[in-house]
């Protein structure tokens, strides 16, 4: 019977195939979501207090507002650069690294080198 931290695990995992970032995406995002996202990753995962201690260490014309915070938490989930995990003021946030695709080149070989053999048969 699987456990919490089992089912969890398993949400976690299937919520990172589902999208991701890559660091180049930072450039794109505004500026109040491109802050949240250097303080995700410096710390890979943070809990919504820990957020909120961040924004508030910031210079004051950086620093977000809570509600501002919640929204850009709210996009930045929806957007899968975020996994969210809990609600509210539980919830712990993790960055959602895109992974790096395979090469697709080894199976383009195999496929033309098994077409010319059987074309020479």
């Amino acid at each position: 019977m699987p456990g919490l931290f089992d089912r969890l695990d398993k949400e976690i995992k299937d919520r990172q195939k589902e999208g991701g970032i890559s660091p180049l995406d930072l450039a794109a995002l505004p500026p109040a979501l491109r802050r949240i996202m250097r303080v995700m990753l410096r710390e890979l995962s943070a809990s919504y207090p820990r957020l909120c201690d961040a924004v508030d260490s910031m210079p004051e014309k950086d620093r977000l507002s809570r509600p501002e915070l919640d929204s850009a938490l709210s996009d930045l989930t929806e957007q899968f650069w975020l996994i969210r995990i809990g609600e509210k003021e539980k919830a712990i946030y993790k960055v959602n690294l895109r992974r790096k695709e395979g090469s697709k080149l080894a199976a383009g070989i195999w496929s033309a080198l098994e077409n010319k053999l059987k074309g020479r048969s």
